[in-house]
């Protein structure tokens, strides 16, 4: 049965010479993966509109036997081309897919991830991201796994705790012009860092260039 969906590009990989798995956040399914056949052929339909963080409308046929779907059509909403000419902005960009696949499990729907993961993008395409959007975007990504950390009960200093709350609230334009200190940078990075590791298992090692900007 042929199934749609509005969904982000993960990450690919090679299958064979000439076909893809292509790994989507989509808003109805979640996260799935699917196999598009002959897309590295010249003349491939798929040629040009399968890579990170591309977004699209797509058709797909689902697979009875294993969680690798057949790719049929994909029709690009938007390319956040400013990845492409921003080094940085693509590691941010990066660092954000890692942890969204830390946060959620495939075939589950989570329509706010994808929401949220959307408009960090949109964000990249305007500006490269200061490390408090980078942290706030760690916070909602907690936040949308039941699991965010409470400032109140945060073993931080009385500035770093307020910070918190407006990382947990703020919009990323104003975000990105709050200033903190060496210091503070320091205190929340460590204790967000020691936060995802207990709740998410691990970090992704690109954090730091992410943070960094």
């Amino acid at each position: 049965m042929i199934e749609r969906a509005t969904g982000l590009i993960l990450r690919t990989r090679l299958l064979t010479e000439t076909s893809l798995i292509v790994q989507w956040l989509t808003r109805e399914q979640g996260r799935i993966a699917t196999v598009a056949k002959g897309a590295r052929r010249p003349q491939s339909p798929f040629r040009g509109k399968l890579d990170l963080c591309y977004q699209a409308d797509f058709s797909f046929v689902r697979s009875r036997r294993s969680d690798l779907h057949i790719l049929r059509e994909v029709q690009l909403t938007e390319t956040h081309p400013a990845l492409r000419e921003d080094l940085s902005r693509l590691e941010q960009a990066a660092y954000a897919v890692a942890l969204i696949e830390l946060a959620t499990e495939t075939d589950t729907p989570v329509p706010a991830f994808h929401a949220l993961l959307s408009d960090f993008l949109g964000h990249l395409d305007r500006r490269r991201a200061a490390s408090a959007v980078v942290m706030a975007f760690e916070l909602r990504v907690l936040a949308e796994s039941g699991l965010e950390p409470e400032p109140e009960r945060a073993a931080l200093s009385a500035g770093s705790r307020e910070i918190l709350r407006h990382l947990r609230a703020g919009g990323w334009e104003p975000l990105g012009s709050l200033r903190l200190s060496p210091a503070q940078s320091r205190e929340l990075g460590v204790f967000l860092e020691a936060f995802l590791r207990d709740h998410l298992g691990k970090v992704p090692e690109i954090r730091a260039t992410a943070l960094a900007g």
